[in-house]
């Protein structure tokens, strides 16, 4: 199994409309793509990223056909508008949340 473990910054000011975003179409369209969420924290202040997350596929062919997808990149592009110092990375699938 591979995670995608991502992070970002919610833009100031667009809290209200990135978690709409969030909940109508990002985790639905990565669900769909066959991304499997598995864990998400929102740090409410420190020295690192606002927003981790990260989700799972069985193999990596099908998380490098997911993120070729023209549907990932449609929900990338979308997600960029409410977000700053977005970062991702493709690690082998461990227990417990990875960074």
């Amino acid at each position: 199994m591979f995670k995608l473990l991502l992070s970002w910054d919610i833009k100031p000011g667009r809290d209200q409309e990135y978690f709409e975003f969030i909940v109508r179409e990002f985790a639905p369209g990565i669900t769909r793509l066959g991304l499997k969420p598995t864990e998400a924290w929102f740090a409410v202040y420190g020295d690192c990223p606002q927003i981790l997350m990260e989700g799972i596929t069985e193999d990596l062919d099908t998380m490098r056909d997911l993120l070729q997808s023209e549907t990932w990149k449609q929900l990338y592009e979308k997600l960029l508008t409410y977000v700053d110092h977005y970062q991702q990375k493709i690690v082998r699938a461990n227990a417990g949340f990875q960074i």
